[in-house]
C-alpha cells in the first residue's frame, strides 16, 4: 500500500468514524433529536423527513466509503453534506437567527458554534483532498488497465 493509498484510507476511516458516531448518537437518542429539530429555524413540517434523512444518509455515506467502487461518491457526498453543515454553522455565527439548538449526536453537541465551524471545515477539506487522491487512484487504474491491453 502506497503513501496515497494510506492517506486515502485515512481520510475514509475518519469520514466513516465520524458519520457512524453522528447518526447511532442521534438515533440512540432519537426524542431529543426530534425535539432539537422542531427548534430548528426551519419548518416543523420538515422534521419528520429531516430526522430519518439526516442520519440515514450519515450512515450511506459511511457504507459508501467502506467499498472502493463507491468510495468517490462517499467522498463527493461527504464534502456536500459537511459543506451545508458549515454553511448552516457559518450562518449561525453571523447571528442571522436568534436560537438555534445543535442537533448533532453525542459530544459533538458540547462544541461552541465556532469550534463547530472549525471542526466542519476540517472535514470538509479532508474530502476534499479525499476526492484528489481518489480521482488520481482511479485515473492512474484507468491508465494501467488500458496500457495492459496494448
Amino acid at each position: 500500500m502506497n503513501k496515497r493509498q494510506v492517506v486515502l484510507e485515512s481520510i475514509s476511516a475518519l469520514l466513516i468514524m465520524l458519520f457512524l458516531y453522528a447518526s447511532i448518537s442521534k438515533f440512540l437518542d432519537f426524542q431529543r433529536f426530534i425535539g432539537e429539530m422542531n427548534n430548528q429555524p426551519l419548518p416543523n413540517s420538515w422534521t419528520p423527513f429531516l430526522v430519518l434523512t439526516v442520519p440515514s444518509l450519515e450512515i450511506a455515506i459511511s457504507l459508501a466509503l467502506i467499498f472502493e467502487r463507491t468510495r468517490m461518491v462517499g467522498l463527493i457526498a461527504s464534502l456536500v453534506l459537511m459543506t451545508l453543515f458549515t454553511i448552516y454553522t457559518a450562518v449561525i455565527l453571523l447571528h442571522f437567527f436568534d436560537y438555534v439548538p445543535c442537533s448533532c449526536g453525542g459530544v459533538i453537541r458540547k462544541l461552541s458554534w465556532p469550534q463547530h465551524l472549525v471542526f466542519n471545515l476540517f472535514f470538509v477539506v479532508l474530502s476534499v483532498i479525499g476526492i484528489i487522491l481518489q480521482r488520481r487512484s482511479f485515473f492512474k487504474s484507468i491508465l494501467i488497465t488500458k496500457n495492459s491491453f496494448v
